[in-house]
């Protein structure tokens, strides 16, 4: 036998995993995920598909691609959020480990095995977040990733992406001290991540437990995504963490416009370049590891810039639809 089949060997009787995942209407990605599960080099104990209200073949497809493993099981949880799925799935599962992936998501087939090694090399450990980065198959999807994925620094060697639930391994105790996920369908992680560091849990990372997460193909489905999270996000009264920055921006911008009308024409230009410069500072704060030409394109910068314009006003819709809302919610309660 192999020392890599003994070492995961070791690991698989060391602790039980538990892959939990939310999902609604993703027929188009859910085989490419259950097809990168199926090819871990260290399979789950159990994998639990929590379904939110799919209105499309998302469980007709899943059951048909378990059909013949008893380790899966399709829960269909009703109109849920993320948060509340995860939980539903969280106390559906029999192992106190829990590994969370998202659909939309492919695995790298060592991807469970790295935090599962991590979590045995420290027996201290409570969470393990492992590294998600994101798919760049086209050049919409590369100028996206510079706009509003986290950049990456350097651990052990390699270049790693901020922390991401969907590629992250939990111990049952440490969301029993921390609340679980609230039932949010937009910020409920970073919620939990929140908790988690408050809670001085021991946190630990395993770079090489990879992850690649499909972002949104074009304009249309960029706005809405974040129009969604905008306004989940105020409804949780989140607003200070995201919407007053982009606010005080803005604001800036039309203290600016309103001395041009007033004073100097000229000064209209000064907007625009706070505007140029916010587009340069997330590309260069995402330089690492990129060639110098891709840094330094202008059709990317032209391209990041409308990103961000694209976000900024989805952001404002999100904020008024949902402050239209908050009115009819308090005369309610």
């Amino acid at each position: 036998m192999s020392s890599l089949s003994v070492s995961l060997t070791i690991h698989a009787r060391t602790l039980k995993v538990s892959l939990v995942i939310p999902m609604r209407n993703e027929e188009q990605s859910i085989g490419r995920l259950l097809n990168s599960i199926k090819g871990q080099i260290l399979q789950p104990d159990e994998v639990i598909l929590v379904d939110g209200g799919s209105t499309d073949r998302t469980v007709e497809l899943a059951h048909m691609f378990i059909a013949d493993d008893p380790r899966y099981q399709v829960i269909e949880a009703g109109p849920a959020t993320p948060g509340r799925g995860r939980n539903v799935g969280c106390k559906a599962a029999r192992f106190d480990w829990f590994a969370f992936t998202d659909a939309g998501i492919e695995l790298e087939p060592n991807w469970l095995y790295e935090l599962v090694k991590a979590a045995v090399s420290d027996p201290q450990a409570e969470v393990v977040y492992g590294n998600l980065e994101p798919m760049q198959d086209t050049f919409f999807t590369r100028c996206a990733a510079m706009t509003y994925v986290s950049a990456r620094t350097p651990m052990n060697g390699k270049l790693i992406r901020g922390i991401f639930i969907a590629s992250s391994l939990f111990h049952r105790s440490i969301l029993e001290k921390a609340g679980w996920f609230p039932d949010m369908r937009a910020g409920e992680d970073h919620i939990l991540f929140n908790a988690v560091r408050d809670g001085k849990f021991k946190v630990i990372r395993a770079p090489q437990a990879e992850a690649w997460w499909s972002l949104q193909p074009d304009t249309r489905s960029t706005f809405a995504r974040f129009r969604n999270y905008s306004y989940h996000n105020v409804m949780a009264g989140r607003l200070r963490e995201w919407h007053m920055g982009v606010a005080r921006n803005y604001f800036i911008i039309a203290v600016i416009l309103v001395a041009a009308y007033v004073w100097n024409a000229q000064l209209a230009w000064l907007a625009l370049l706070l505007q140029a410069a916010r587009a340069a500072k997330y590309i260069y704060q995402r330089r690492r590891g990129l060639p110098f030409f891709d840094v330094v394109n202008p059709a990317q910068f032209l391209m990041v810039f409308w990103i961000a314009t694209v976000i900024d006003i989805a952001t404002f819709v999100g904020w008024v639809q949902a402050w239209a809302k908050l009115p009819i919610r308090k005369s309610v309660t």
